[in-house]
């Protein structure tokens, strides 16, 4: 049922860079957004709501950077929801167009970040991740390693010693993810490496070792959302639709069951995954094609199963058969991912819209993955937040 179903027209980003390469915010932010609209084959002037993404920045930097675009008086909304953000910028664009408000809504995210671990910058106040700390310490203990990795790291260790599996399990993603890349000239990191390579560089924390680690990126994504009506009366071509989409934030089992992959968004991404299956009537073994949030590998390992991909506990066997890649089930961060294409916090969300819609459309060039007919996207931020989205595409 594609009835009042939110539309994707366009999509656009521009590569991704690192800090001491990419340009400002703002300029990302106009390129991405121009590049949507380019391709949705629509002006500015058509756009009547924009939702802009995006972690680190003053306020009203969505404004900065459309500003470049038009100036045309529409609300434009400034998001910040972790790095759930830039689906977060989706979702409620989604919701703008489906409740009938609008016809056509621009999401674009960016982020222009600071090299190093991600950090927090208020000192004076409480932070969000109060409540998740004080989890996080008293199973684990604290370190002086990112906290990133500390909660990411955690996870993937108690899923090993629960599961019994070795760490170049988790470095074979780091792998996989690589060799998609090679293939994306949007993504930072496109050259190969070894297992042997990913385990021999610096240790973060737990299983994790600096390549099984997503950069510091700087980037901007964008996409156009629209109305079936919108997109017959301008005789545009919005075949890939959102079928399904879900947001979940954090449950009481989250901080009480002492389970550092619950405390990294275990639940919430089941959770959202079940709805988004139940309200389009798919089965996870229906999904070719995947974009999920591998800011770590321990996270897209866990990830499979909390998506159903692949059952509790047989992550380990779903790699070592290849089921994760092309020639296998389900091909899993075909961008290369977090871990290769970059993460900038607010864009992220939209760069995996944007690489599943071209994927349906049969776009992807190198990266294609033969017969696409739904695409999956899985979006977190501790924090927190889970948003899924399963595209289809039709005639």
């Amino acid at each position: 049922m594609t009835k009042n179903k939110a539309r994707v027209l366009g999509v656009g980003m521009v590569p991704f860079a690192t800090p001491s390469r990419s340009e400002s915010y703002d300029v990302m932010g106009e390129k991405a957004a121009i590049a949507a609209l380019a391709d949705a084959g629509i002006d500015y002037g058509q756009v009547q709501h924009a939702y802009v993404g995006y972690v680190y920045g003053d306020s009203t930097s969505g404004q900065a950077a459309l500003y470049g675009v038009g100036q045309t008086g529409i609300p434009i909304v400034n998001v910040n929801n972790a790095c759930a953000t830039g689906s977060t910028a989706l979702f409620l664009a989604r919701q703008a167009v489906e409740s009938g408000a609008v016809d056509c809504v621009l999401a674009l995210g960016f982020e222009q970040m600071q090299r190093g671990a991600l950090g927090t910058h208020w000192s004076d106040r409480p932070t969000p991740f109060d409540r998740f700390d004080a989890v996080r310490h008293a199973v684990q203990g604290q370190d002086e390693s990112p906290f990133a990795a500390q909660y990411f790291g955690g996870a993937g260790r108690q899923y090993a010693e629960k599961y019994g599996i070795a760490r170049e399990v988790f470095a074979k993603i780091s792998v996989k993810a690589r060799r998609h890349a090679a293939n994306n000239p949007y993504a930072v990191f496109r050259d190969q490496v070894t297992v042997e390579e990913v385990l021999a560089s610096p240790h973060i924390y737990g299983p994790l070792t600096r390549l099984q680690c997503c950069p510091p990126t700087c980037g901007a994504a964008a996409a156009v959302i629209c109305s079936e009506e919108f997109a017959r009366k301008h005789g545009l071509d919005a075949s890939v639709v959102i079928k399904a989409q879900a947001m979940t934030t954090d449950f009481a089992s989250t901080f009480d069951s002492a389970d550092m992959m619950n405390l990294v968004g275990y639940d919430m991404a089941r959770a959202a995954a079940d709805q988004v299956y139940e309200a389009a009537g798919v089965d996870p073994g229906d999904i070719r094609v995947v974009e999920l949030h591998d800011c770590f590998t321990t996270n897209e390992l866990i990830t499979y199963e909390g998506l159903g991909l692949t059952p509790e506990g047989t992550a380990e066997k779903f790699i070592a058969d290849g089921d994760n890649t092309y020639g296998g089930r389900v091909v899993t961060n075909p961008s290369g991912g977090l871990l290769s294409k970059g993460h900038p916090l607010g864009a992220t969300g939209l760069a995996q819209c944007a690489e599943l819609v071209w994927q349906l459309r049969g776009q992807a060039e190198a990266r294609q993955v033969e017969g696409v007919k739904l695409a999956l996207q899985h979006n977190i931020g501790v924090g927190g937040a889970a948003v899924v989205t399963l595209y289809e595409k039709v005639s």
